[in-house]
């Protein structure tokens, strides 16, 4: 059966929410997609039908149920050509916005209150009691086990090429897990659409990617959604701070390739310009970073630049982005975004995008042992040690959540370090240790117990905690990068 997609993850500092529940970060099919997609393409959807990119099991499925002379083809034909659009992307998208939006067989009820369906889900009002009817006729149930296969092979496709742009995602953003609780982000894959679509849409607190298939994984737009789903929550509660750089979307105003949402949203403009930037920060080779910008700029997406300087600044300090987005977005001088936009040249075309994003989700309220942990990270960025010991050591008063214990033992060995206290920092580093922290965490406190084994004279014992963060599968670069120095050459505090 198709497996789901277990994504390792990271926490630079002891930031985190609880564990996020187990259907998150999923890479599946979908029972409910392939039937409505079976439906659709019964009813007449023939979208690059002929294409060589499609997936064999398309034709079988349309050949299997076209025999069967189904007594709701009628039906279900005057419902499709009653929706017809004028290209087919957009003929596909509102069925997949249909098919994320209602529950499974047999019934494919709304899992959702009727005022808070999509507009696109809206129109296809109807189309539940007949897809039911069309799932029991054409057997879709026998169909869909049939089809396991073919979608086996599909995910082992885009397995680790997954798994590594979220790693990256995770790792740069610093962040402390594959998401936040109670927060969804799904991929499904596709084998009845037509082939190289991929479409993204959140509902509340569910992202979900859906992709088709293609002569290449689509490694990189998964990536972009995915950003989208870290960096949205963080842009819509500092949204007050990025109305200060408001102004600076009226240069986006005449670009001919930037789409009128954008023009309409600066909250939309801005988190995209953001992860656009981040995905500049992520390419090798500083002529491929500022080609990236250049051409997110000349889209129409005019913060890109200032984001990427920014994040050059984000990048030589350890605070995760959760933390440091404020001074981010603080260090932006609109001044010189002013002159350096002044005589942009906008492009006449966007390049294609096929990545398609529906409105943010709003941000979870944390409880529990999460939130108090959440507060202790926030005292401990502002300095606030007492307070922030103070609220490390009642984490540990709630619950048994191993990973929350290790986040929490970390604060605390980051505090005493802070406050000059080498031997208590050690113990609670290596009491970080025994709870199994996630590899982030693990290798941020390997590469301290090293530096503090070097500042103790005891260059055996700090080489080994360097090679202990370099032997951890994973760890974030910029902890390689100070393990390799620490071994070079002994750590100094004012290097």
């Amino acid at each position: 059966m198709i497996r789901p997609l277990l994504f390792i993850t990271f926490s630079a500092f002891a930031f985190a929410q609880t564990q996020p529940r187990a259907s998150e970060g999923q890479l599946d099919g979908s029972q409910t997609l392939f039937t409505v997609l079976a439906a659709i393409n019964a009813a007449g959807y023939d979208a690059d039908l002929d294409s060589t990119a499609n997936e064999p099991l398309r034709k079988q499925v349309r050949d299997i149920i076209a025999a069967k002379h189904l007594d709701s083809m009628e039906a279900l034909k005057k419902i499709f050509d009653a929706h017809r659009q004028a290209n087919a992307d957009a003929e596909l998208s509102q069925y997949i916005s249909f098919a994320l939006t209602i529950e499974g067989p047999p019934d494919f009820q709304y899992r959702m209150k009727p005022e808070e369906l999509p507009h696109d889900v809206r129109k296809l009002d109807g189309l539940n009691p007949l897809l039911a009817r069309f799932y029991r006729e054409a057997e879709i149930e026998q169909l869909w086990k049939r089809s396991q296969t073919a979608y086996e092979h599909m995910i082992a496709g885009y397995h680790s090429g997954v798994a590594q742009a979220l790693l990256e995602a995770n790792a740069y953003l610093r962040n402390p897990t594959s998401g936040f609780f109670g927060r969804r982000f799904q991929i499904f894959v596709d084998l009845l659409g037509a082939p190289n679509q991929i479409q993204s849409r959140s509902y509340k607190d569910d992202y979900f990617v859906v992709v088709t298939p293609s002569p290449e994984p689509q490694i990189d737009e998964i990536r972009h959604a995915y950003l989208h789903y870290l960096l949205d929550p963080l842009s819509i509660r500092h949204f007050e701070q990025l109305s200060r750089l408001k102004p600076l979307a009226d240069f986006a105003a005449p670009a001919p390739a930037l789409e009128d949402a954008y023009k309409d949203d600066f909250l939309l403009l801005s988190t995209e310009c953001l992860i656009k930037a981040v995905e500049s920060r992520l390419v090798h080779g500083v002529e491929n970073r500022q080609a990236m910008v250049r051409q997110a700029v000349s889209e129409g997406f005019v913060l890109t630049p200032a984001f990427a300087d920014g994040l050059a600044a984000y990048e030589k300090q350890e605070n995760s982005m959760r933390f440091y987005f404020v001074d981010l977005v603080g260090q932006i001088d609109l001044e010189r975004e002013d002159k350096r936009l002044e005589h942009v040249q906008f492009a006449k075309e966007a390049t294609v995008k096929k990545a398609k994003h529906a409105p943010p989700a709003p941000e979870p309220v944390l409880t529990g042992a999460a939130k108090t942990l959440q507060q202790a990270e926030e005292l401990y960025g502002k300095r606030d040690l007492a307070s922030a010991r103070l609220s490390y050591l009642h984490v540990l008063e709630q619950g048994t959540a191993v990973d929350l214990h290790a986040k929490a033992y970390y604060g605390l060995a980051r505090i005493a370090a802070l406050q000059k206290d080498p031997e208590l920092a050690e113990k609670l580093f290596q009491k970080t240790l025994e709870f199994s922290p996630d590899k982030d965490t693990k290798s941020w406190a390997y590469l301290y117990l090293g530096r503090l084994a070097d500042a103790a004279g005891d260059r055996e014992q700090a080489e080994k905690n360097y090679r202990s963060v370099l032997a951890i599968d994973g760890a974030p670069a910029s902890v390689r990068t100070a393990a390799e120095k620490g071994l070079a050459e002994p750590f100094h505090k004012d290097k």
